[in-house]
Parts: C-alpha cells; structure tokens; sequence
C-alpha cells in the first residue's frame, strides 16, 4: 500500500487558494445539462468525483467541452437526454449516482448504473420507492435496496405529491428537486422525518434558481417543485468547497495561525461555513470576508471542549473528531448518523484511527465521544478506508509535533488533487 509520512508541524500559517466545491460542481454540471441552452462553467472541482459526472454526460450525449483553466461548456438538452441506452459506471460519487438516478428515471430510456463496491452498500431504496411513486420502472441488480440499478423506460406519471424519507441521506430529496423540473408538470414532495443536512438542500434550491426554477417550501417538510424546465444562466461560477476549507481552518486554531482560506466568506451559499462558529465556540479566533476566512488559535493557546449537535455539516465535522485531540476535555458529536452511510462507517472508521493514536473513543448509533490524551502517539499508520476525509482530516495530527503516516494518501483525489501540497504549504516543519 502507498503511504505519506507527515513530519511533525510546529506551527500553522498562510494561505490556501481552495478547490471548487463538489456538490456545487456536480449540481451545477447536472442542471446544466437538463437546462435549455449553453452553460459555461467557471472554477469547476477536478476530481474523481466531477470525473464521474463528466463521464456520464458524455455518455448520455451532451459532450461537455472543455474550455481549460477549470472551466467547462456544456449544451443543455432541455430536460432530454439524446442516448437513451447507457451503462454508466459512478464510482463512489452520491452527488452523481443518486441526482442521476432520478434524472434517467424520468428519461424514457434505458440504462444501468452502478459503482465501486462501496457504493454498493450504500442505501438508495428510499429514492427509488419515492420514483417508483410517479411511474419510474427501477430494478435492483444485486441487493434490493442498493445499486447497481436497472432503469427502464415507463409512463411517468408526474404531478400530484409524492414521498421520500429525509433522514438518511439529503441526497434523495435533492436527486427529486433536481429531477421533478422536466416533468411538465408541478409536483409536491412530501419529506418523512426529520430532514438531515439542510444546508446541502439550501445549496441545491439556490441553484436551481440560477437555472429559473424557484421551490416554494413550507419548512422543511413540503417542498413545490414547478414543471417549468430550466433555462441556462449562460455562465456561472463554483465557489470554493467549504468542506475542504474545514481542515486549514483547523490548522490554523491548532497550530497558532493566522490560516487563511480564500474561494469561500460570508456570502456563501454552503453549509460547511458554519464549521467556522463550531471552531470559535472552542475559542479559535475567527475572522472573515465575502470571500475569505481567516482561523487562529485561542489567545490562552489551548481549545475548549464541545458537545454540540452536526445534524447541519456532518461532513465538516468528521474535522472537529481529530481537532478534539487538542481540546481541554472530552468533545462530544451528536446526530451525525448518516456518518455511517458515507464512503466508509465514518464512525467506525474515526473511533479506530483515533484510537491509535492515543484517545480514549466511545461511539453510539449517531453520536462520537473522543477523550483526548496527554501525549499522541509518534508515527501511527493510519487506515483511511478509501475515504478522502479520513486522510485529510488526520493530517491535522503532525500539528501535535509527532510524525503520522497517512496510508493510501491519494484516495484525497475524490475532492482535492494537491491537498498534501497544499497543507504542507501552511504547515512549518
């Protein structure tokens, strides 16, 4: 196996120029392809990720173009796709394989998607029941209730209300706001449960509305979709990804900082920029910009401990687990169930590794209490379970002035290529 030895950090401080967001990016490049007209895409995410939702579109016909410099065209089919029978392979991307499964749904055509094996263990029934509801013809080709899945063409019967759970993935309710636009007609989706990662439903709204489709909603449970199809914007720009943001961030409360991250501020339309309020609740100084947010560490040098809720930025909080490392007492996460449903058992996976290097970990269903140690243990080895978080959150672990070895470094490709340089360039060895 491939590894990264990370040399002890003595302090954090500089300036990162942040990726574009993922979930922007592969919103963005879906809309753009149900949209009439031609989009041009500026600061796009290059990833495994976007790589996965590129390769899709150019399979099912539309031919994004590259422009370079991070940018893409891509010529909307207004709600169709021109190859009606494809195979599409998605990787581990969510933010591809489920907004994707409702778009072929109502396609009228035939196709199978499927993934590595990972995401093949991660749910999907509640999206499919919730197209199944408006005539959608989807099978499972292995355990019912998760990809691969076989899409057939079917009479669709659009309009009227129709279900999803949304307290298992965010995904399922964005895949049907994404979709349910090309149908013709409006149609009201009806959320059972508690709604999960709001922000990321946030960000899915405010894009639409970029393309001409505005959701009225009452709370968080009722959402009209209009049957109006999208129009493109012509251009738009991908802000930086939030969630990469959160590792430099807590450099910088860690190592004394400032650390600076530029490419998101307090105009931003994600979620994860609240991890900037979790990390000044611990008493980190923060300060930010329209396009800027600049993190340091406490003047009494050492971080409060927390127990606070994550329902609202679950994947910046997987940041907050290793940050607790260097917190005056326990730190407790709750309501961050869907940990489990990730790219691994972010739960599992993060009482493990943390627990190698020295805290004491008690995990439940939904929740994570990490005990930090007198001293971290130098050049623990650590398992990231092909999960591009797991390595970039224990990176932060060389700011404790021990070396660590990140195994298999380059599953960070998912979202962020150059993240090692990156961090390494704030880092002071």
């Amino acid at each position: 196996m491939e590894y990264l030895d990370l040399a002890p950090a003595v302090r954090a401080e500089g300036t990162v120029r942040l990726p574009g967001s993922k979930s922007i990016s592969n919103r963005t490049l879906l809309l753009a392809a149900l949209a009439s007209g031609r989009t041009e895409i500026h600061d796009l995410l290059a990833s495994d990720d976007t790589a996965r939702m590129l390769d899709a579109l150019n399979a099912l016909g539309l031919s994004p173009e590259s422009l370079g410099a991070d940018a893409w065209a891509v010529q909307g089919g207004g709600g169709r796709f021109p190859v009606k029978q494809a195979d599409l392979f998605l990787g581990n991307a969510g933010t591809a394989f489920r907004p994707l499964t409702a778009a072929l749904a109502l396609a009228s055509g035939h196709y199978r998607l499927s993934g590595v094996p990972r995401m093949h263990e991660r749910p999907i029934g509640d999206l499919v029941d919730a197209l199944r509801e408006l005539g959608a013809d989807i099978g499972y080709l292995g355990e019912p209730g998760y990809p691969p899945l076989e899409i057939k063409p079917a009479q669709i019967k659009p309009g009227g209300s129709v279900k999803v759970r949304g307290d298992v993935s965010s995904q399922f309710l964005t895949a049907l706001l994404m979709a349910l636009p090309t149908a013709g007609v409006a149609t009201t989706i009806e959320v059972v449960g508690e709604l999960i990662s709001k922000p990321y439903i946030e960000i899915t709204l405010n894009l639409m509305a970029r393309f001409g489709v505005v959701v009225q909603r009452e709370g968080w449970s009722r959402f009209s979709v209009p049957g109006s199809g999208y129009r493109s914007p012509g251009g738009i720009h991908v802000e930086g990804d939030a969630s990469s943001a959160s590792y430099f961030l807590a450099a910088g409360a860690i190592g004394g900082g400032p650390v600076r991250v530029e490419g998101v501020g307090r105009t931003s339309i994600q979620g994860d920029v609240k991890f900037a309020e979790a990390l000044e609740a611990m008493g980190a100084r923060i300060t930010l910009g329209e396009n800027w947010i600049e993190a340091a560490a406490p003047k009494s040098g050492k971080l409060r401990a927390f127990e606070r809720d994550f329902n609202h930025i679950p994947d910046a909080a997987m940041t907050l687990a290793v940050v607790a490392l260097f917190a005056d007492g326990p730190c407790t996460l709750r309501n961050i169930a869907s940990w489990r449903v990730k790219e691994t058992d972010r739960i599992a996976a993060m009482s493990a590794e943390l627990r190698k290097v020295g805290a004491i970990v008690e995990e439940g269903d939904d929740w994570l209490r990490v005990h930090p140690c007198a001293a971290l243990k130098p050049m623990t080895a650590i398992d990231t379970y092909d999960d591009h978080r797991m390595a970039m959150c224990f990176s932060l672990v060389s700011l404790g002035g021990v070396p660590v070895r990140i195994n298999d470094p380059k599953c960070t490709a998912k979202t962020f290529l150059g993240y090692f340089d990156a961090f390494a360039s704030v880092c002071k060895r």
